[in-house]
């Protein structure tokens, strides 16, 4: 009988933690982006294990891209500067959990796990990860209005050459590095200008890094996950 009301007592424990991850997401006012921008292709890195911890990170339970509805807004105008040239944007990752980067703090600091060092980064030495600024304490995308993404092809779904892959932690991810080819640097160009029109600012460092401007929680980090069931709110 104690085993069974222990049971009960954690599940009405998860329901409630569960209803107040909702009841922040909601208040919050954030939203699936694929509910406001047409075509748009998400494919969420740390859902999966496609990134530079080499699995799935805490915070994420699907690949969903979830942004406040004034980032979403202004990424359908930027979506739409696109289009006429047939081109469209691919979202590696939306608002990011505060658990989620102490995943990534905690990953950082066990010097023993380098799975994916050649893909991630094969000039840098884990130990100065923090030093160098490629992992710290807190991120701008729990805010919910920073977002990091690609320019695809929209017919074949192909992504553009951008000079080195999606979270490379090196000077070559620089939006200026003249490293890359000419082709490359044309591409990373059409990201700045299409972002830049629609009211988001770039990173220095990170060719795929985008913040809106005027983002309605400067000073907020949120922490609900990026749940399954879609309970966001819709335009």
């Amino acid at each position: 009988m104690r085993a069974l009301l222990a049971l009960m007592a954690l599940g009405s424990l998860a329901a409630c933690v569960h209803a107040q991850a909702v009841g922040e997401m909601d208040r919050a006012g954030f939203v699936d982006a694929v509910s406001v921008v047409p075509d748009l292709i998400v494919d969420m890195r740390y859902y999966g294990s496609e990134n530079f911890v080499g699995r799935r990170i805490a915070g994420y339970e699907a690949s969903v891209c979830l942004l406040t509805s004034q980032a979403a807004a202004a990424l359908k105008d930027a979506q739409a500067g696109l289009q006429p040239f047939g081109l469209g944007l691919k979202l590696f990752d939306c608002y990011r959990p505060r658990r989620a980067v102490a995943d990534f703090v905690s990953w950082a600091k066990d010097l023993s796990d380098q799975k994916r060092k050649q893909e991630q980064y094969p000039r840098i030495d884990k130990a100065r990860l923090f030093e160098l600024g490629y992992i710290a304490e807190r991120s701008g995308h729990s805010r919910g209005s920073t977002l990091d993404l690609t320019v695809i092809d929209l017919r074949t779904q192909a992504e553009l050459d951008m000079g080195g892959p999606y979270d490379l932690f090196d000077t070559q991810s620089w939006p200026t590095d003249q490293s890359v080819g000419p082709a490359a640097r044309a591409n990373r160009l059409i990201l700045q200008q299409v972002m830049g029109s629609a009211g988001f600012k770039p990173l220095a460092e990170e060719w795929w890094h985008f913040t809106l401007r005027d983002e309605p929680f400067p000073d907020t980090y949120f922490d609900f996950p990026v749940a399954p069931d879609g309970r966001v709110n819709r335009p």
